[in-house]
């Protein structure tokens, strides 16, 4: 059975037909320049050393050369062996705040919509390694425990929002606790936490569980998103109208970005931190410079199909097709 690796390459026969249909444009534009020029007689006396059915012969190959190259293109397959496959990686949990300081605009479009969007980046750099997903506010919650299917990861960060975790509030500590419970039997050589927050933890006590990751040896990374400076936290309010946060005693509440807290907790664990700035977020990086460096474990092992290339069969026959065409003279061989 034939198996075609790209097979979005047969598309490309709308170009074949295309050239086909152009060659025979011109050569009907030929014989009636012929036939302008005198009567057939004369036209045949005038062209005698051009050989029509030669020219036919070499439209048709130029086609040919065209079309074995299209079906080159699609990668033709056929026969298979059995390899066995190995995805080796390290087990990355990611943490992201989804408390409601995490709508002020400090970054755009928000601190929360900014370190979404830097997982998602993170993502396409990541070749084996596994990840999973923690929304934490108040509480902590694994929204996708650690998983290789990058898809369906992305479907449980794009639900992420302040509505995620029902209770409100910033509890750092609980986060590093869900990521801890979150590894399993994961050796701790392979493990890696990455948190993305504005620092402002209200709850807990994160340097205890921050301590308790260490004594595991798992490492965690601290992403701090949102400026020293602060702004007023923009909520939707009951009627759906933007509006400004406010406490209890009905002041307007400021939202900063907390960086010793998240300094601390790196430090404790042996990770690092780092400030997100302008259009970087850090998490590249902490990728490059840290978790390219863990050393990984074959997560995964299958018997894969591998089929056989065939693809030099009609490329070769459009190299003997492209050489033939050029041996062809248009002129006649009878004297």
């Amino acid at each position: 059975m034939i198996h075609f690796a790209q097979p979005h390459f047969w598309n490309a026969l709308v170009l074949v037909a295309l050239v086909a249909g152009a060659l025979t444009f011109l050569a009907r534009m030929r014989r009636k320049a012929m036939n302008r020029f005198g009567d057939k007689r004369l036209a045949f006396v005038t062209a005698r050393s051009f050989s029509v059915r030669h020219f036919m012969w070499k439209e048709i190959l130029i086609v040919l050369v065209f079309l074995m190259s299209v079906v080159a293109l699609t990668r033709p397959q056929w026969g298979f062996d059995w390899k066995e496959i190995k995805r080796r990686g390290v087990d990355i949990l990611i943490a992201v705040d989804t408390s409601k300081s995490m709508l002020t605009e400090d970054v755009r479009p928000n601190r929360l919509e900014r370190s979404k969007l830097a997982v998602k980046d993170l993502l396409k750099k990541l070749k084996g390694d596994r990840v999973g997903l923690i929304a934490f506010s108040g509480d902590a919650f694994l929204m996708c425990p650690l998983t290789a299917d990058y898809s369906g990861f992305l479907l449980s960060l794009d639900d992420l929002s302040p509505a995620s975790i029902p209770r409100g509030g910033t509890n750092l500590g609980r986060a590093i606790e869900e990521a801890i419970s979150g590894y399993g039997e994961v050796p701790a050589k392979y493990k890696a936490v990455v948190i993305l927050t504005d620092g402002e933890s209200w709850e807990g006590d994160p340097l205890k569980w921050a301590k308790l990751a260490a004594e595991k040896k798992v490492r965690i990374y601290t992403v701090g998103i949102g400026t020293r400076e602060g702004e007023l936290v923009r909520v939707a309010g009951d009627d759906g109208a933007p509006t400004f946060l406010k406490d209890p005693s009905g002041n307007f509440i400021k939202s900063r970005l907390n960086e010793v807290i998240l300094k601390e907790v790196a430090a404790v664990t042996g990770g690092a931190y780092v400030r997100a700035s302008g259009g970087e977020t850090g998490l590249d990086y902490i990728y490059e410079n840290y978790l390219t460096r863990l050393e990984k474990r074959d997560i995964e092992s299958k018997m894969e199909q591998r089929y056989h290339e065939r693809f030099q069969i009609p490329l070769l026959l459009a190299l003997v097709l492209l050489l033939l065409e050029t041996r062809i003279s248009s002129r006649r061989t009878e004297p």
